[in-house]
């Protein structure tokens, strides 16, 4: 076994000092005066000064109580407390925290903060059965702000002895926010990666180019980014649907038109808050919501709201906008299906479920009812099949292995640590490609030059993350397998189908994977209470026109002696 990976005593400090020099690489002409003046601030400040300002910024909350922390590698913290309070980099606490009581009360244990309601002028008789959370919020309830600012402007020192505010909690949060694109991701990716329980592609630093092009597209990316972690809280704290929808209102009318790139988030969050909304039993007020997107399912649910309301013919030229240019294959059956019943004026059986009902039934023992797909594959197996549960991560994996180096296009890679490119699922990634994704499928008209070709990315790349390959030991001989069994044309018409958008047709693929030496199939597995989704109907579709062996199989349970 490998010895475990030992970090060096300040790996953050490195970690951070790599984001702070890339952004200013990158992103120097974007960034406002006080951006650049908190990038001077802290090259100033000393290596130790620097370790405890990253140490607090890498911890939840904005506020902290020095005799609770300790790190050996920094030492003595008052001398770089001091030089963090000398370059405005963090304050001790004050009469200006009285507004973020909440806040610093968190940094106490509940005793301590017993013991502070009689400074507070209250009666902590009858309390103690609270817990912390109840107490703070008793707390804020009931005392004025005035008695917070008084209190935290002498605090008493038998309290804590230092109490420290961290400062410029904008500038470092829009420095990590610049470097990753996203609020999600943070500094313990350079943790993970480094400690080898990910790898990154790697690529030379000329390679990476800047995720944003201007301020406006920063500013916007963030600001949905942050309305998406308010709407969070919201959420937790049961905020009244009333409440949450003109909260929404008041930021678009404020933040709209936004730029292109942030669009995507904001269709998220409406989409979220829209069916918040409807779980809320607030018809009226999600239907308002859902108009402010495109987004699936933001139209079908439209629909759906209508029909609640009594309005069926808004309903009805909602479902032909739908049926004119769907979205996804959601959005296509369900249009499909409801224009018809409305049409007929009666009940009418949904398309996937009417395919599933034309479906052959296979028996399957009883005791398969937990795992109904193995059942399926053991059945074929007694016939001399081979079967397998491939679902996506096969068709995926042919995928990305396949096209692993035009999936990792030039202009779409942004810092070391991503993932995956950033237009992966934007209907540019097809457009950008589509040449250079033609050209390789040529490889398909002769399977053993495209097995090697396959086998070669699998043992060079084998352990690197990729969005569309999950590394499984048998990924590699299975799709060896679908490269000498499919024909050539099917399965080329199948990939370019999947890169047109691949966030729909990278899912929704049939369960099980069948073949002997004289054919193959495909099977989607289906048990009695089990449905048919639109993305499996679609792929069957598909497969039937193009000229793939797929099919769908109803388990009917047999009985056992």
């Amino acid at each position: 076994m490998s010895e475990p990976v030992q970090l060096p005593p300040r790996y953050y400090l490195d970690n951070f000092r790599y984001v702070l020099g890339f952004v200013e690489r990158q992103y120097h002409e974007l960034l406002l005066p006080e951006e650049q003046l908190f990038l001077k601030k802290f090259g100033a400040l000393t290596d130790e000064a620097q370790c405890l300002f990253v140490r607090f910024t890498n911890r939840r909350g904005l506020y902290f109580r020095t005799e609770k922390l300790s790190y050996p590698e920094i030492g003595d913290l008052q001398g770089p407390l001091a030089e963090l309070y000398a370059a405005g980099m963090a304050r001790p606490l004050g009469r200006a925290d009285g507004p973020a009581a909440g806040q610093v009360l968190e940094v106490f244990t509940k005793n301590e903060v017993l013991k502070l309601l009689p400074l507070l002028g209250m009666d902590p008789r009858g309390k103690a059965s609270l817990k912390k959370e109840q107490l703070i919020d008793f707390l804020l309830e009931n005392v004025d702000l005035q008695h917070f600012e008084e209190l935290f402007e002498d605090f008493p020192a038998g309290f804590s002895q230092q109490i420290v505010r961290v400062l410029h909690e904008p500038e470092t949060m829009l420095m990590k926010f610049l470097f990753f694109g996203n609020r999600h991701s943070d500094m313990s990716e350079f943790v993970v990666r480094d400690l080898g329980y990910l790898r990154f592609e790697r690529f030379d630093e000329d390679r990476f180019v800047p995720l944003f092009a201007s301020r406006r597209e920063v500013d916007d990316r963030l600001a949905v980014s942050l309305a998406r972690e308010d709407f969070r809280l919201m959420k937790e704290a049961a905020t009244p649907p009333a409440e949450v929808h003109t909260w929404l209102l008041d930021w678009a009318e404020t933040h709209l038109p936004l730029a292109e790139m942030a669009l995507p988030a904001f269709d998220r969050l409406v989409v979220g808050v829209g069916g918040f909304l409807e779980r809320q039993k607030a018809p009226e007020l999600a239907l308002e919501t859902f108009r402010l997107t495109l987004a699936p399912p933001a139209r079908e649910r439209q629909v759906r709201l209508l029909m609640k309301l009594h309005d069926p013919d808004a309903a009805l030229a909602l479902c032909r906008e739908m049926l004119a240019s769907p979205y996804n294959a959601d959005e296509q059956y369900f249009a499909r299906d409801f224009e018809q019943q409305q049409q007929s004026r009666k009940r009418i059986r949904r398309s996937t479920t009417q395919w599933l009902q034309r479906a052959d039934t296979l028996p399957v023992p009883l005791h398969y009812r937990y795992r109904v797909e193995e059942g399926v594959a053991e059945a074929f197996r007694k016939q001399g099949f081979q079967a397998v549960h491939a679902e996506n991560w096969l068709w995926d994996g042919l995928f990305g292995l396949l096209f692993w180096d035009i999936i990792y296009e030039a202009g779409t890679i942004h810092h070391p640590l991503q993932r995956s490119p950033s237009d992966i699922y934007r209907a540019s990634f097809f457009d950008k490609r589509r040449s250079a994704l033609l050209a390789r499928l040529d490889l398909l008209d002769d399977p053993p030059a495209a097995a090697l070709f396959v086998e070669q990315v699998f043992q060079e790349k084998k352990g690197i993350t990729n969005p569309m390959v999950v590394w499984f030991a048998e990924l590699l001989p299975l799709v060896q397998v679908v490269l000498a069994r499919l024909p050539a044309e099917p399965l080329k018409r199948l990939l370019i189908e999947m890169a047109t958008n691949l966030r729909e047709h990278s899912r929704g693929f049939p369960d099980l994977f069948i073949w002997n030496e004289e054919r193959y199939e495909l099977i989607e597995v289906k048990s009695p209470t089990d449905h048919l989704s639109s993305q499996q109907l679609y792929w069957l579709h598909f497969f039937e026109v193009v000229g793939l062996k797929a099919r769908v199989l109803r388990v009917v349970w047999e009985k056992e002696p």
